[in-house]
């Protein structure tokens, strides 16, 4: 019997039910002020990270000019064209902990005549030195890179320092620069960054804080600017929250240094004891709990840099992010000194999440170095023998290259939580940039793995007329590429962005990351 109490009543769940849905539908909105231009995203921020560890570098880079693998002069012909497309900025070399036992001198001259050195560090491997400095110096010059060197502080000399410097860019009658040209190089090489040591705190000396600022000074004294390029000095800085340590550096020797280098890994975790988690085979709960590690690089660097305001107020002195990124368990079965890790939809979000809270302190991070380039940690590149593949997070950083030397734009985000247990974090992050050309790209995350969200987005002081973009998702958040199956995640055309009376909607798929391009 269909009473009109009962019609009511109807009525009234109906519009309930109605009100819980709207409610419920996860929302964000951005405001987007393109009038008030912030400062230049330093494209070093996209910097890569080459150590010689596992088959980071022979395999992976070099495979020697008579492999049957296809080459040029000994670089892979594959991996080098996927750098070229990545658009890699600079390239951080030798090291790491193996920079702090490397010696120059053994990777020059004719190949055939290089001493073989035992790799103590990663995995006691004996290596040919068949890369060395003329083969890293001139894969960047191929390839655009800048040039990111780490001289040996922990068991080198001075003096070898001083001579490698002058070795690699002096056009000077001298003695180093002339055993340049005896080993086939005319002109010197521009080496715009140089790393003075790697991790003095530990592997690369095991030094206070103070004894390694005194140590800086003496080492910077004796690197030279030989030519047009004036080198930018890069003091090795704190290891994650060591406060006290980017203390002591910016007041004895802030004003030596163009850079002080952070390093902070994103562990599965959270402890650097037993298992860090697998790459591939993790739980929403792990995931989560992976991402709420990672944003902890916002604090990271919101505190030292506070710091460095301190004793460097006119903000001279960048905060270099020299090694960052997920630090998972190897892949079961290869040698645990290799950390060759697989690479998944998860440390896509990952990696854009950390590159967009350094383009939000593009006042003070100048550079940054992802751990690593290839075959090692959250590498941007997999090779296996002939075969190779790039990873989810190479996706990211050529998806995101737009940002790259372009004018940040303030922005101001309201987004919902991700909620998992009793814990929330930020569902959507996101990043705004003018290119030199005019156009205006905004990068977002979803790290919410079931739920779309619609962005309500306000751009104040510019008026578009198109919207282009692409996508980065996969069927789950731990889908990542094999050999067998290289494209299974892989950037797509986006077509969820409209624009109309001057606001963008934008309908953010579950577990993705999104580049729109607004002309």
């Amino acid at each position: 019997m269909n009473t009109p109490s009962l019609r009511l009543g109807a009525l009234v769940l109906c519009l309930v039910a109605t009100s819980f849905a709207q409610a419920a539908e996860p929302a964000a909105t951005l405001v987007v002020d393109a009038a008030k231009p912030g400062p230049v995203i330093h494209k070093e921020i996209y910097g890569q990270f080459a150590e010689h560890l596992g088959h980071g570098i022979y395999e992976g880079i070099w495979v020697g000019p008579d492999s049957s693998i296809p080459n040029t002069k000994g670089y892979r012909n594959d991996v080098l064209a996927a750098l070229k497309q990545l658009g890699v900025p600079q390239l951080r070399w030798p090291g790491g902990c193996f920079a702090d036992e490397y010696h120059w001198k053994d990777g020059i001259g004719p190949r055939a005549s290089r001493p073989s050195i035992f790799n103590s560090t990663w995995g006691g491997v004996v290596e040919n030195n068949h890369f060395g400095t003329h083969e890293f110096l001139d894969l960047c010059e191929m390839l655009g890179i800048e040039p990111y060197v780490c001289l040996n502080v922990g068991s080198g000399t001075v003096q070898e320092a001083m001579e490698w410097v002058e070795y690699m860019t002096s056009p000077a009658n001298s003695p180093m620069a002339n055993m340049r040209r005896a080993h086939g190089r005319e002109q010197p090489w521009k080496v715009p960054f140089l790393a003075i040591g790697n991790e003095s705190w530990g592997c690369g000396g095991s030094m206070t804080s103070a004894f390694y600022a005194d140590n800086y000074k003496r080492y910077n004294t004796f690197v030279k600017n030989y030519s047009d390029t004036r080198i930018q000095r890069i003091a090795c800085g704190p290891s994650g929250d060591d406060y006290a340590w980017t203390e002591t550096m910016m007041k004895n020797a802030g004003h030596n240094m163009n850079g002080l280098a952070l390093h902070n890994y994103t562990l599965p975790s959270g402890s650097w004891k037993g298992s860090k988690g697998s790459a591939t085979n993790f739980s929403e709960a792990e995931y989560f709990t992976t991402l709420r590690y990672t944003l902890s690089m916002e604090e990271l660097i919101t505190k030292h840099s506070a710091i460095m305001d301190k004793y460097d107020p006119e903000k001279k002195v960048g905060l270099v992010v020299d090694e960052w990124g997920i630090w998972t368990d190897v892949e079961p079965g290869t040698n645990p000194g290799f950390l060759y890790q697989q690479n998944s939809l998860r440390d896509a979000i990952l990696a854009a999440i950390n590159l967009h809270i350094f383009q939000a302190h593009a006042d003070r991070v100048t550079m940054a170095n992802i751990a690593q380039m290839v075959n090692v940690l959250q590498a941007m590149i997999l090779t296996d023998k002939e075969k190779m593949l790039v990873t989810p997070t190479y996706h990211v950083f050529e998806m995101f290259k737009v940002h790259q030397g372009a004018t940040s734009l303030p922005l101001v985000l309201t987004t919902p939580d991700y909620v998992v247990g009793q814990e929330k974090i930020p569902a959507v992050s996101a990043s705004a940039s003018r290119d030199t050309a005019g156009k205006i790209h905004v990068s977002l995350t979803n790290a919410n793995p079931h739920d779309a969200i619609t962005v309500t987005c306000t751009l104040e002081g510019v008026t578009a007329k198109t919207v282009s973009g692409r996508v980065l998702t996969a069927p789950a958040i731990n889908s990542y590429n094999t050999f067998a199956a290289p494209h299974t995640v892989e950037p797509a055309k986006f077509d969820g962005a409209t624009l109309a009376g001057g606001k963008l909607t934008i309908a953010l798929p579950a577990k993705s990351v999104v580049v729109l391009t607004l002309e």
